[in-house]
């Protein structure tokens, strides 16, 4: 029985052994069977066409060297100025110390912002000296202006017209002096019931209760200058003046 067991095993290792060497035979015959030639050699064809030789006219490429539409020269950049210059190096430092301080953590919240606090009170003072500006209007208390009562009341009862137009004249102060003129000619129109004047009432208003068309008409002109010298801060010559009084003068005679 054991002899019959080694028989058949010996007979398939020779079945397997020579099975495999067929196999490596029929692979190495695929491998080196050469390829089937064609019958006929490869004939390469030549252009026998003739090519006609071209050339650029002269003329036209330097005409198109010369346009301005083929000259793409890069502008060359723009010099930084210093004032660039300090910007940039401001908003770098400002980048730096916020990243610097971001760092901190916790118990260094405080520095931070005191830090920060500090760098700005120091720009801010920086700037006032460069410009020049008074460190002293944020400690000073304001004065106290004097301002004359024909400025904060008009109180046309209360005023003496020809000695205040007078003194305007003689110390040249030809707006204060149309600023009068104009009051007086609101009181000429008051004393004649031709307006009823009140301190809070608008110019416009009392053009508007003037009836007489013509008084209106010539009332409005006085009035456009009046603004014009006193609200526009127009400062009048003495000849521009009196033609401003003559015409003032006029219209109070002619309400009169």
């Amino acid at each position: 029985m054991r002899t019959l067991i080694l028989f058949l095993k010996n007979i398939n290792m020779r079945f397997l052994l020579s099975a495999f060497l067929l196999f490596v035979s029929l692979q190495i015959r695929a491998v080196d069977k050469p390829g089937t030639l064609p019958s006929h050699p490869a004939v390469v064809k030549t252009d026998s066409s003739k090519v006609a030789l071209r050339s650029f006219d002269a003329k036209k490429l330097n005409s198109f060297k010369a346009s301005k539409d083929f000259q793409y020269d890069d502008v060359p950049p723009q010099q930084e100025s210093l004032w660039d210059r300090f910007w940039r190096w401001f908003w770098s430092l400002i980048s730096r110390l916020f990243s610097n301080i971001h760092s901190l953590s916790g118990s260094g919240s405080f520095i931070k912002y005191l830090a920060i606090t500090v760098f700005f009170a120091l720009v801010v003072f920086a700037v006032i000296k460069i410009i020049g500006a008074d460190l002293a209007i944020f400690s000073k208390k304001s004065k106290a202006i004097q301002i004359p009562y024909y400025e904060t009341d008009d109180n046309i009862h209360e005023i003496n017209f020809n000695e205040e137009i007078d003194k305007a004249i003689s110390s040249g102060n030809y707006r204060l002096a149309v600023r009068l003129l104009y009051l007086l000619s609101l009181k000429q129109l008051n004393d004649k019931s031709l307006i009823h004047w009140l301190p809070e009432k608008t110019n416009q208003t009392y053009l508007s209760e003037i009836k007489d068309e013509n008084n209106r008409i010539q009332f409005s002109t006085l009035t456009r200058q009046f603004e014009y010298i006193w609200y526009g801060e127009f400062m009048i010559s003495k000849d521009n003046f009196t033609l401003v009084k003559n015409s003032f003068e006029q219209f109070n005679s002619q309400i009169s």
